[in-house]
């Protein structure tokens, strides 16, 4: 089967991103499909090109590469142009790329353009994976706020569910939502997925590492106000006045990033530390020795459904988590004991919670071998590469 993947973040485990794309599909290659990825170059990926065009192949999947730009530090309108950008000439292959099959993965909501000129131009099978549900979030954020504009987003959405033959949501609550808007669509869920080879197989902190085991909080991924990423702040404020000897490290980029770094040298904190980008690679050792991993989002119905990837690699690593939605994250926490759930705005519940664990290591151990056990059950990348190509060969038969 030929499959023509729209996704605009690619990206291999030598970047900084989620790479669940490049591993499903290179699963799919091993089955004997042939993939193409048609992205744009996103600044956390290790995705790079000299020409504006550029075809790539990464264990056998092959990647054409479309040299626009994506930054999460980048404005709003200038974030608008390379979305449609990218949708603009991602539409050729739609119209003329040989395939039998073609996935849009969304956000943002205009990867739906090529994947619907597939679908209604050529009468191809369309696969809509949903990584958020847009547009609620943008609404829900004040992103989006005229009324026209809410209902043509709206529209567009339920457009895009009523074209797809099967629509892939990323978490047991964005199903149920896709399901209450479109009640006769095909849906199923698939959750991100970990590297669980990469991740469990336990590493030690390189010897330059200036932190020891099980002294520290991690969070990775985007600095930002839908990342919740000022509580982290405010609890690192708390623990100083604690006296507390322990540390909260932010490995990324965003758009309070400044924000932060200028309040850690203000206040000369020393309970929270902000890392640039790294690369998957170098950040497992780092995760898989800490006391927990972070997972904030703002609180939002909307972010109740969300499905970060640090979710899932962090529990791989044998890490339970701190997080503090009211969706299937929090329910699957307390299903499974292998982690906390504080509500969104306490800075002074998260820095207690962190001292508390810190010294309880029958509590750290309990939870890492229960984390480690359910990963290997729900999260294996093959097991769930496996779930969504056989729902993609069911529609195309």
């Amino acid at each position: 089967m030929r499959i023509l993947y729209f996704y605009q973040y690619f990206s291999t485990s030598n970047g900084s991103w989620g790479t669940r794309v490049h591993e499903f599909a290179s699963e799919w290659v091993k089955k004997g499909h042939q993939v193409t990825v048609v992205t744009s170059v996103y600044s956390k990926s290790d995705i790079s090109s000299d020409k504006f065009i550029e075809i790539q192949e990464f264990d056998g999947v092959k990647v054409i590469i479309i040299n626009v730009r994506i930054d999460n530090r980048q404005s709003f309108l200038k974030r608008i142009f390379s979305f449609l950008t990218y949708s603009f000439f991602s539409c050729w292959y739609a119209l003329t790329y040989a395939t039998d099959v073609v996935i849009a993965s969304s956000g943002p909501i205009t990867v739906g353009v090529p994947g619907l000129l597939c679908r209604w131009v050529r009468n191809k099978k369309f696969v809509f994976e949903c990584r958020d549900l847009w547009p609620d979030g943008a609404i829900e954020l004040g992103i989006i706020k005229n009324s026209y504009l809410i209902k043509i987003a709206r529209w567009f959405e339920r457009f895009c569910y009523s074209s797809a033959d099967l629509i892939v949501g990323l978490s047991v609550g964005m199903e149920s939502e896709i399901r209450a808007k479109s009640p006769d669509s095909n849906v199923i869920t698939v959750t991100n997925a970990a590297n669980i080879p990469l991740f469990s197989n336990f590493r030690s902190l390189p010897a330059s590492c200036p932190l020891q085991p099980k002294t520290y909080a991690i969070y990775t991924g985007n600095i930002g106000e839908v990342n919740n990423s000022l509580w982290l702040l405010e609890a690192a404020k708390v623990m100083q006045k604690r006296g507390s000897n322990l540390k909260i490290i932010l490995v990324g980029e965003g758009q309070q990033r400044e924000i932060i770094d200028e309040t850690i040298q203000e206040l000369g904190l020393g309970t929270l530390e902000r890392w640039p980008l790294m690369p998957k690679n170098q950040l497992v050792p780092l995760v898989q020795n800490a006391l927990v991993s972070l997972v904030p989002l703002k609180g939002t119905p909307i972010l109740d459904t969300s499905s970060p990837n640090k979710f899932f690699e962090s529990l791989s690593a044998g890490v339970p988590v701190i997080q503090n939605t009211q969706g299937w994250m929090k329910d699957f926490l307390i299903t499974h004991q292998v982690g906390f759930t504080l509500p969104p705005s306490d800075p002074e519940a998260l820095a207690e919670l962190i001292e508390s664990l810190a010294s309880n290591p029958a509590l750290q151990a309990e939870m890492q071998t229960k984390a480690l056990r359910i990963s290997k059950l729900e999260f294996d990348k093959t097991k769930l590469a496996n779930k969504m190509i056989t729902a993609i060969e069911e529609i195309s038969k």
